[in-house]
């Protein structure tokens, strides 16, 4: 397609609101007659509440009602009895914050305790395997481990994440003649709705979800957790609207967190180092009321070309809330385990490990048997170890100093699946010449308000500043969740071929009029160039086409999805991540002096966004190596670090030198504007690239993450 706006480095267009402070995230709407509300919650891990009391609460001044019978509603989790530390078993509704949180305060509850399991270690819960997530075997890899020259066998664990956004979860909730309408901070606007439509028993028809600001989100912010439907179910009990807004150490305990992790991880190599068996084995704490997994097993089968490869995911339900989705989900751990293995047997064959993975790339998907639509990680590779300086790199670990200082380079792949999902768009082109495309998507942050636009201007033939996204909304058009990479991919396709669309019906309306310079035109030279329609010198434009139709405006809803691409392609962005770090091996302190990034993610809608989110998934990569860890008391199931001043995680002093490049490539076999998604794979293989930069540095293979000074003293 003809481009003016796409791959131009466009600032974000609500950057202004942003940084002004007139973005009006959930919590900030004014809505008159708004209550507060806050959550009371559970203190132990697995019971029943046996009494409440309330009445202190609704004596302290300013308290309206205190909410304790949670019975009618349709939770994720039992409802009549607790499941988890934190789960909530009250919601104080009053006149204003402060009142309702020192009524919170003054709620009393005695329990009936349950011997509970909080420590997914314990020998005596047994693991399962879950229904979505098979055993995998390709070849005969026991065999193959047996009789491979060279061998590597790991054990690594990872810690329980937590999401932190500077947005916590906040929701309004009023109802007006029997309709609901949220202000909430969700992912996924219509899935909201949803869910808090079952929750209520009432149709999804009746709710109407807001959610045009994100501060962060994650994944956070995909599921609707309890406070969401505890804010409508409190503002529909009181008949006034009703503010819910989770304090961090609540964050903690009321939404997902990444799963902590065991990983076995078996690779065995002809002396060659051609890669002939895999094995990898993996298991993650889980809720016993309710089945979370994700894409652990993904990389391990699909990313080398091994043909001997087994996987097995199990999962071990305790007394905890339910995982959820985090950045890179599932995929980031199993990248983590593969990519230690890989570089530990890199060393054990002296091998470079960039040929060593150079050796073992293969010819096709060995798990689906289909060709790749684009796979240009070779030139990842080339890229990434040219820009970074991979060639200083001193093969023995230990061998590089900087005064007292050990410094080690390392390297990982990256990959992640291109998701593309249905999705629907509306556009409309005004009277003025400007136009603006509808779809219930969000944007937490990787300025999908802009990039969206950037692919409706170029289809649409308008400059960048005539056109609108608007998002935010359950009632536009069908939209995916905003997560898993796919945003991009659907939404923006999606607005690509409605507006296409709309751009074909203005050109037919024009040949067809007799007024219109363009009349009798063949519709196929017709070219469309900033709101103009010009064919053999002839001129129209949508301003005049909609003058003479009497018309204010005039919009198409169009609807885009994958169809059956993905039994015909594998389709995956993919990329090469660097790390240098320095070690004082007195203190056992890893600092990251910088981290280079080769990118194949198909076309760059906009390099600056872009650059921005290969950034921040670096940040989380380095969070996840080096400091992020949730610490559970396992004689209750509390959280004890819930907060930021003691879950550790990076500030600006931690990320002295990032950057990233993308190649110059496209996958128009996966969608009409050849995207890839970005968003996920930006993490994926920091952690391991730090990992494997500490063991040039210091010859220590540290396989828990994060990794702690104490591990290398």
């Amino acid at each position: 397609m003809a481009t003016t706006a796409v791959g131009q480095p466009l600032s974000r267009v609500d950057a202004r609101r942003k940084v002004t402070g007139t973005a009006t995230y959930s919590a900030e709407h004014r809505i008159e007659g708004l209550l507060y509300g806050v959550i009371v919650n559970g203190t132990v891990a697995r019971g029943t509440v046996s009494r409440i009391s309330v009445d202190a609460a609704l004596g302290h001044p300013g308290v309206l009602r205190v909410l304790t019978d949670f019975g009618k509603l349709q939770l994720a989790h039992p409802v009549d009895r607790l499941a988890f530390y934190g789960q909530p078993i009250a919601v104080v509704v009053a006149e204003t914050l402060e009142a309702a949180t020192h009524g919170a305060s003054l709620v009393e509850a005695t329990y009936e305790r349950q011997d509970a399991v909080t420590d997914f270690d314990d020998p005596d819960i047994p693991s399962q395997t879950p229904e979505d997530e098979p055993d995998y075997s390709r070849g005969d890899p026991a065999g193959a481990l047996a009789s491979a020259q060279v061998k590597v066998d790991l054990e690594l664990t990872s810690a329980r994440e937590n999401h932190n956004p500077i947005e916590l979860p906040s929701t309004i909730a009023r109802w007006q003649d029997g309709r609901l309408t949220l202000w909430d901070k969700t992912q996924w606007s219509q899935g909201a709705a949803r869910t808090v439509a079952g929750a209520l028993g009432i149709a999804v028809t009746d709710v109407r979800v807001h959610n045009e600001f994100l501060g962060g989100g994650f994944g956070s912010g995909i599921q609707t957790y309890d406070h969401v439907v505890l804010a409508a179910f409190a503002a529909r009990e009181v008949n006034r609207p009703v503010r819910v807004v989770l304090t961090r150490r609540q964050f903690y305990y009321g939404t997902g967190f990444r799963p902590a992790s065991r990983h076995r991880m078996a690779l065995g190599s002809t002396a060659a180092g051609r890669v002939s068996a895999l094995v990898y084995e993996v298991r993650i704490e889980n809720a016993r009321y309710r089945t979370y997994t994700d894409g652990l097993t993904d990389l391990p089968k699909f990313l080398y070309g091994v043909p001997n490869t087994s996987t097995a995911y199990r999962i071990t339900p305790i007394d905890v809330h339910s995982p959820a989705s985090m950045r890179g989900p599932g995929v980031v751990l199993g990248n983590f385990a593969l990519e230690t293995a890989m570089d530990q047997l890199a060393n054990e064959l002296a091998l470079d490990p960039v040929e060593l993975r150079l050796r073992n790339e293969p010819t096709q998907d060995e798990v689906s048997q289909l060709p790749f639509s684009t796979r240009k990680l070779r030139e990842c590779y080339e890229t990434g170890a040219r820009r970074f300086g991979w060639s200083r790199r001193r093969a023995k670990p230990g061998s590089r100093t900087d005064g007292d200082l050990l410094i080690g380079m390392g390297m990982a792949t990256a990959s992640y699946h291109n998701n593309r999902r249905d999705s629907s768009a509306r556009a409309r082109i005004h009277a003025d010449g400007t136009a603006e495309v509808f779809a219930a998507s969000a944007d937490m942050g990787p300025g999908t308000t802009t990039s969206v636009m950037q692919v409706a201007a170029d289809a649409l033939g308008l400059p960048a500043s005539a056109v609108t996204f608007r998002l935010g909304d359950s009632s536009y058009p069908t939209a995916p969740l905003h997560a898993a990479a796919c945003t991009m991919a659907s939404v923006g396709s999606a607005a690509y071929t409605t507006c296409n669309a709309l751009k074909a019906e203005f050109i037919r309306r024009a040949v067809a009029d007799p007024n219109s310079p363009l009349h009798g035109a063949n519709p196929a030279d017709v070219q469309v160039s900033d709101g103009q329609l010009e064919t053999s010198g002839a001129r129209d434009t949508y301003r005049d086409i909609l003058r003479r139709a009497g018309l204010p405006s005039l919009d198409i809803t169009g609807n885009w999805g994958p169809g059956d691409a993905d039994s015909r392609i594998s389709t995956y962005g993919y990329g090469a991540v660097f790390a240098e770090v320095s070690v004082d091996p007195l203190l056992g302190l890893v600092r990251v002096r910088r981290i280079f990034a080769a990118y194949d993610v198909g076309r760059v809608i906009s390099p600056k966004l872009a650059h921005s989110q290969a950034i921040g998934g670096m940040v989380g990569g380095i969070g996840m190596a080096l400091l992020e860890g949730t610490v559970t008391d396992h004689r209750d199931g509390r959280i004890v670090n819930a907060s930021l001043a003691d879950y550790l995680v990076p500030v600006n002093a931690d990320v002295l030198d990032l950057d990233a490049a993308f190649i110059n490539t496209e996958d128009p076999q996966a969608d009409p504007i050849g995207v890839k998604g970005l968003g996920e794979i930006t993490i994926v293989g920091v952690a391991p690239a730090i990992g494997n930069a500490v063991f040039n540095a210091t010859g220590k293979r540290l396989t828990d993450l994060p990794i702690r000074p104490e591990a290398l003293l």
